[in-house]
């Protein structure tokens, strides 16, 4: 993710706050930017806000927070001219939590940060959350407690419960599964999604047979299986995790959503200034790396020239502060072919 500044004073903000430190001005995100604006209000017992710098052809409108933000689950704003309450993120909700059960609120509030994110980069790649041209059902979320966590014609289902790190950390232990958070998992749902728009049709089914295999075969024939006897001893070969061995759609999720983990990490390593290419540079060097916007510009060779370096670092860091990899994962060339088909569909997709 990119570094945000606050449009009053022009201190540094992150994504999720609603104040800056700094100056004390209201922040909220607009979508519209894809930025972290300063908000004032209006009036003195009003709603509604106005932008205080900015840019764009609507940085005049007049906005409002988004209806989540009274349960502090999101900081988006609306245009006062849109016809919902909801904001571009919070809009996709089609079931939510009881509040009132202990502890729902703020797993939900877990939730809802995390798919802000994700939100963030479908917006920055251009992907379509309504469907698009595939007449695909739009996006839509249920967020609910002791629910089974995955995808079904357009719908996103959540367990909430997915927020308690206690309980996150015991399935991540009964499925083997080293990397399980939030966001990968929300990252991995949607690739559910895009499979529909971007894959499920004439003239690109076929290359992603070749690369996956047959998605025709029996869903829940091959998770049974898995779940019986686990992923073959040698799926590191072909396949970016053991749980992307199951069938051919959860192979291309666990891609997709490794994918979407690098290009996000890439861009927030540039912003803060992390560059491992760098290392052999001698001081006062010429820089000799050109900035891309990695979302919509990077080829996908010199996103690999940029994800290797940084994961290996990211690694390093983490075994010196006592802890093991960050990623936990080598990327085979099997593994790098599926990866380059996931940037090339996204690239075709973008609006």
């Amino acid at each position: 993710m990119k570094r945000f500044n606050c449009t009053a004073c022009g201190s540094r903000v992150c994504f999720e706050n609603t104040v800056c430190l700094h100056c004390g001005h209201t922040l909220g995100f607009d979508a519209g930017t894809l930025a972290m604006v300063a908000v004032e209000p209006v009036a003195p017992d009003g709603g509604l806000f106005h932008r205080i710098g900015g840019n764009g052809k609507d940085a005049a409108a007049d906005v409002r927070y988004c209806e989540n933000a009274m349960h502090g689950a999101c900081n988006w704003l609306v245009p006062d001219a849109a016809s919902t309450t909801l904001c571009e993120a919070c809009s996709h909700n089609r079931t939510i939590p009881n509040l009132s059960e202990t502890g729902r609120l703020d797993a939900w509030r877990e939730v809802e940060h995390a798919k802000k994110r994700l939100t963030y980069s479908l917006l920055r790649f251009g992907l379509p959350l309504d469907g698009g041209a595939s007449q695909a059902p739009p996006l839509m979320f249920d967020v609910v407690a002791q629910a089974l966590t995955g995808h079904a014609n357009g719908v996103i289902t959540l367990d909430v419960l997915e927020a308690d790190s206690v309980e996150r950390e015991r399935r991540r232990q009964m499925f083997a599964e080293p990397y399980r958070s939030l966001l990968g998992h929300l990252r991995h749902e949607i690739g559910h999604y895009y499979w529909m728009l971007l894959v499920n049709r004439e003239g690109v089914i076929e290359a992603f047979r070749a690369l996956f295999g047959d998605e025709q075969q029996d869903y829940q024939t091959a998770l049974s299986a898995y779940y019986a006897t686990g992923a073959p001893p040698n799926w590191a070969d072909n396949y970016v995790s053991a749980y992307a061995a199951a069938h051919p759609w959860e192979d291309w999720a666990e891609t997709w959503a490794h994918y979407l983990h690098m290009v996000d990490a890439v861009e927030t390593a540039e912003a803060e200034g992390m560059e491992p290419r760098a290392a052999g540079l001698r001081f006062g060097a010429a820089w000799p790396f050109k900035k891309y916007d990695v979302y919509r510009q990077e080829s996908f060779d010199s996103l690999m020239a940029r994800w290797v370096p940084l994961s290996l670092a990211l690694n390093n860091l983490s075994r010196s502060l006592g802890h093991g990899d960050f990623y936990p994962f080598v990327i085979s060339g099997a593994t790098r072919d599926k990866l380059a088909f996931v940037h090339r569909l996204i690239r075709a997709g973008a609006v």
